[in-house]
């Protein structure tokens, strides 16, 4: 399976926050939701991604090019969607398309426009009135315009409508049925890579807590709940993010852990927010500890 893209020991340091040999791969054809609470470094990778951010060491290869030295041949082939509007507020659909295409070597006009009429936006009206949903469709018309192979997008939900975040999960889900294309997805809105990423990475303080299939992360957590005396011993320290009630516990633990759970405690499978719930309890843990 070819890898469209590939981040191996990415580190990065930002006075009290840093990546810490960040790795994962994203295979051709498949959508990766990137998943972490605020402040995990999501965006930062993303900027690595980009060399937007000079990565203090590491390696990242996109399209099997290396994305310091062949950063202009790679973003040719690459769009990006962000959660603010990268594009001047002040011109209108027409005037940025005029303003794009000398910097693609694939764009197309034709393609462009079609686009912005399927998505319904007007191109004689400044984009800095679009909503916010509309702002991010002309993102992703710009990306599909120029025949980017991979879109990367960086919390582009935040703030949408139920409306739009369905038609851009749509969108989405259209553009990877061609195998040779990628999609980083990057939402602190689990619902929606639950919806349609094939691969999940999963980033917490700056390190890969998880990084595979969706499947193998569903199948791979639940949730256990009981009275915390039902607890032997030695399974209590596998627990993930324990926290006591009043009626009892609930904690995070690996479906390969359950081997021999006593009958009186219950489990049921986990769903990626409340992993990352249990990931976030399990900090305050070790802190209080």
């Amino acid at each position: 399976m070819e890898n469209i893209l590939e981040i191996n020991g990415l580190c990065k340091s930002y006075g009290d926050f840093s990546l810490k040999d960040v790795s994962f791969a994203l295979p051709k054809g498949y959508i990766m939701g990137f998943v972490g609470q605020n402040g995990s470094g999501k965006t930062t990778t993303i900027r690595a991604i980009l060399n937007m951010a000079k990565a203090d060491s590491g390696k990242i290869s996109v399209f099997g090019l290396d994305s310091v030295t062949d950063t202009i041949a790679i973003k040719e082939r690459l769009g990006v969607v962000f959660d603010e509007l990268y594009l001047a507020n002040h011109l209108n659909v027409r005037q940025i398309e005029q303003q794009l295409k000398p910097f693609y070597k694939d764009w197309s006009t034709e393609d462009f426009f079609r686009r912005i009429k399927d998505f319904g936006l007007p191109d004689d009206k400044k984009v800095g009135a679009f909503s916010k949903g509309m702002k991010m469709k002309l993102m992703i018309a710009v990306a599909l315009s120029h025949k980017a192979e991979l879109i990367v997008l960086d919390e582009p939900t935040s703030g949408l409508d139920p409306v739009a975040r369905d038609e851009l999960l749509d969108i989405l889900s259209e553009y990877i049925e061609d195998e040779n294309r990628g999609v980083l997805f990057s939402t602190h809105i689990t619902a929606d890579v639950e919806r349609i990423a094939d691969y999940v990475t999963i980033l917490h303080n700056g390190k890969v807590w998880f990084t595979g299939t969706k499947d193998e992360l569903a199948e791979g957590y639940a949730v256990l709940k009981g009275a915390e005396a039902d607890i032997p011993g030695a399974l209590k320290e596998k627990l993930i993010g324990f926290h006591n009630y009043r009626n009892g516990f609930e904690a995070l633990i690996k479906t390969a852990d359950l081997v021999g759970v006593p009958s009186p405690l219950e489990y049921e499978k986990a769903s990626i927010d409340e992993i990352l719930v249990y990931i976030a309890k399990e900090d305050k843990n070790e802190r209080h500890s």
